[in-house]
């Protein structure tokens, strides 16, 4: 019975013509998927939305024979499902935007204060775009800030690690941050406080 099959043979009979086999892996999955992504958006509508998406663009990739996640279609679709939902948060303008002062303290972002699921999944785009950014730092300003920020060094340790003044650690720093500012600007990533 098809209902009995594996997923990855799911697939296989679909992307061979039979449109049973997806209405078989959409119901199979269909309260996990659904769960994860009220989890996020807190919504039942536009969970409804974000999941129909989701398999409009499973099927998509199948019928170009473009899938290649043999054995891992869930967690395949999770991450179709995670990236359309911040799709859909950069879409309705409802990332976090910066406050544009001379602090820009856009590491306060990584406080210990509970986030909702929208917040925590911002949160973690921004943390992989800007570890992304500070690797395109020079290295000198790269290392400095990865010191403090990462490490929590004071920057007389700073100094000590790398050899130089206390005076040139905090330019680097300043240089870093400032660098920083701009390839956020360049990515048109938005931060908050």
């Amino acid at each position: 019975m098809i209902q009995e099959l594996e997923d990855s043979q799911l697939v296989k009979y679909y992307m061979n013509g039979n449109e049973r086999a997806i209405e078989v892996l959409i119901n199979r999955h269909n309260a996990r998927l659904t769960g994860f992504i009220y989890s996020k958006v807190g919504d039942r509508e536009l969970t409804e939305d974000i999941f129909q998406d989701t398999f409009m663009k499973v099927i998509r990739t199948l019928k170009r024979g473009a899938y290649n996640e043999e054995g891992k279609f869930l967690p395949w679709v999770m991450r179709i499902a995670h990236n359309l939902i911040i799709d859909h948060f950069r879409k309705s303008n409802r990332m976090p935007m910066c406050d544009g002062t001379d602090s820009f303290s856009i590491f306060s972002l990584m406080g210990d204060e509970k986030l909702n699921a929208e917040k925590q999944l911002i949160k973690e785009q921004i943390d992989t775009d800007l570890a992304r950014m500070i690797k395109e730092l020079p290295e000198d300003q790269q290392e400095v800030l990865e010191m403090r920020l990462y490490k929590d060094m004071s920057f007389k340790e700073i100094s000590e690690n790398t050899g130089v003044s206390i005076n040139t650690a905090l330019g680097r720093m300043r240089y870093a941050l400032i660098n920083l500012r701009k390839l956020v600007e360049a990515n048109s990533i938005v931060l908050t406080n």
